[in-house]
């Protein structure tokens, strides 16, 4: 009743190598964006991924770790999938590896 019909209207015919090259250039701006953010971003973020995934693939029993809740300890025992940690004399918590952020050079907790 109260929307009228709409028409399109025909675009112009263009030159056949004009129009593709033209929309060649309009994408580049847009593909060197994610060229950029892909070495600036992605890659570095996959770099750090590798690193933290050797480091917990490295723990061993008696290695001085920081988790990520802040807590320090000593690796006590090791699973697939949790760690032991020895934090103080006679207390043991268990944690998951994923969980370890660093390890710290021997003596540290002394």
């Amino acid at each position: 009743m109260f929307i009228s019909s709409a028409f399109a209207q025909t675009a112009p015919a263009a030159a056949a190598g004009g129009d593709m090259q033209s929309s060649l250039m309009g994408m580049l701006p847009l593909v060197l964006m994610f060229v950029v953010l892909y070495f600036v971003m992605i890659r570095p973020q996959m770099k750090k991924q590798k690193d933290h995934r050797a480091m917990i693939d490295a723990l061993a029993k008696g290695d001085e770790v920081v988790t990520s809740g802040g807590v320090l300890g000593t690796v006590s025992k090791i699973g697939d999938n949790f760690v032991g940690l020895d934090i103080a004399q006679g207390v043991e918590v268990q944690i998951q590896r994923s969980a370890v952020v660093q390890v710290l050079p021997k003596g540290s907790l002394k």
